[in-house]
């Protein structure tokens, strides 16, 4: 079947909304800290609209998240929202996230969509959220970087790994069953 460009259009719109879903729901799943910065699954998700919808429509899902979280819908970690918690201390974080799946999703469609590449282009986005993060939460907070990194990178970085192994492979594998979704 020949598929039309309003079709392909339409197609990437409702992916992109199903990230952007997909994002609210994995922020939920999380373990909260003593020091009030959940660990959750939402940068999983951002890699996987990153590999699976490409650098702009990748991107595009995180916005329309952020965007969501912005207008006080309450799509953040603990079903929260508003200007208040997507500008607060963490906030970078999350506005990180058009960062890792731009960054995911450039490279998933520059590289081979093999698994180590995959990997690599989730870390890369993963290293410019946490730069874009880390940076934003020093301004507010007034930390410096070495108590910044400790509250805010290192406690996260062995589920991030997790999370990037999980993308990598389950983009590879959804390759299969749903061929040219980035393209």
């Amino acid at each position: 079947m020949n598929e039309t460009k309003s079709n392909r259009r339409v197609r990437r719109m409702v992916a992109c909304a199903l990230f952007a879903a997909l994002t609210a729901v994995c922020s939920q799943i999380s373990v909260p800290m003593p020091w009030g910065i959940p660990i959750n699954l939402a940068l999983f998700a951002v890699y996987m609209a990153g590999a699976m919808l490409g650098p702009v429509w990748g991107a595009a899902s995180e916005l329309v998240y952020l965007a969501l979280a912005a207008i006080g819908v309450p799509v953040m970690a603990g079903f929260s929202g508003g200007p208040a918690v997507l500008f607060g201390k963490t906030g970078g974080y999350a506005i990180g996230y058009l960062l890792a799946a731009l960054i995911a999703g450039w490279c998933a469609s520059a590289w081979p969509r093999r698994f180590g590449w995959l990997a690599l282009g989730c870390v890369l986005g993963c290293a410019a959220c946490y730069a874009l993060g880390t940076i934003w939460f020093m301004v507010l907070t007034g930390m410096n970087l070495v108590t910044s990194l400790t509250y805010c990178v290192i406690p996260y970085l062995p589920g991030d790994a997790i999370k990037i192994i999980l993308a990598a492979v389950l983009t590879i594998q959804l390759d299969k069953r749903v061929p040219g979704l980035a393209k």
